[in-house]
């Protein structure tokens, strides 16, 4: 369709337009001329979904997320990637800003499948909406360690046509398996739990420059929380150093601003130089909690 502009305005021309365009959030709304038939969230989706008997296609992002641009880019405007969901999937679009509940509840589907989140968040699932596939970014084709979105999407939807009853019942098992958690309480948590996450992230720690794991590299105030808060209760002076050592490589480095303040989002190199430039409020503020808290274990004016 074309979309006529007021008087000197010049005019645009899309070969595509699917239902978001009737939406008034700004990230929607970027992905309404994608080949992609996208749908909001609502019930109209989840209708078709089970009309077509088609599993559901569900991408979680938000405007300013650079690498829902780059997927975006590579993937969700080409068109034989819209063929491919289109003719095998219902795609949704949400607007984790616009519905941070839906987030919430698929972000901790990611999570307990892969171990980590992030965004684009992506996730498929029966038309009940109980997922059995997670994940967050993913390249068009498959590179390296990256699996490629064309791959996944191929054989999901082989696995739905001659199979799915296995991926019914995956999706119930993950579905009973959140509801469980979902209603834990810390009485249920091993005594020892404490204990096998200290180890494990003893085991992940770089030594050199901090943090835990590999690149992109991340600071993770929480687990950073959590070794304080270890120390405290155990005196174990190795929790203290870990968030010592990551504290002052990270401000140290340039994923701190040191000209406007304040902390990038994650490293992607190991030794906190090249920052992600993206500055979460949320991160700070628990980075703050981190700094202030190690200020008064310490006594040391670097973490004031």
């Amino acid at each position: 369709m074309k979309i006529k502009g007021t008087k000197g305005d010049m005019m645009q021309s899309h070969a595509f337009t699917n239902n978001l365009i009737h939406e008034s959030s700004p990230y929607l709304l970027q992905h309404a001329h994608n080949p992609v038939k996208w749908y909001p969230w609502g019930e109209e989706a989840f209708q078709r979904a089970h009309t077509e008997h088609k599993p559901i296609f569900l991408s979680i992002g938000y405007s300013t997320c650079h690498w829902c641009h780059v997927m975006e880019r590579e993937s969700f405007e080409d068109e034989a990637v819209g063929k491919l969901l289109n003719e095998n999937y219902i795609a949704i679009k949400v607007d984790r800003e616009e519905r941070p509940d839906v987030d919430a509840i698929y972000m901790r589907v990611c999570q307990a499948l892969t171990g980590s989140g992030g965004w684009p968040l992506s996730i498929i699932m029966t038309p009940d909406k109980k997922p059995f596939f997670a994940g967050t970014y993913f390249p068009k084709e498959t590179r390296g360690q990256y699996y490629g979105l064309m791959d996944i999407l191929r054989q999901i939807a082989t696995m739905w046509q001659n199979d799915r009853d296995a991926l019914m019942q995956n999706s119930d098992e993950i579905h009973e398996h959140l509801i469980t958690n979902l209603h834990a309480t810390a009485s249920s948590i091993s005594a020892d739990a404490t204990d096998q996450a200290f180890d494990a992230l003893t085991k992940s720690f770089d030594r050199i420059y901090g943090g835990f794991g590999v690149h992109p590299k991340f600071p993770t105030p929480h687990t950073l929380l959590f070794l304080l808060r270890t120390y405290k209760h155990t005196q174990n002076i190795r929790a203290l150093r870990m968030v010592q050592h990551t504290l002052k490589s990270i401000y140290k480095g340039g994923i701190f601003d040191h000209v406007g303040y304040g902390f990038s989002r994650y490293a992607t190199d190991h030794r906190w130089l090249v920052p992600h430039f993206e500055k979460m409020l949320y991160d700070n503020a628990l980075l703050a909690m981190a700094y202030l808290e190690t200020y008064t274990l310490t006594g040391d004016d670097l973490y004031r």
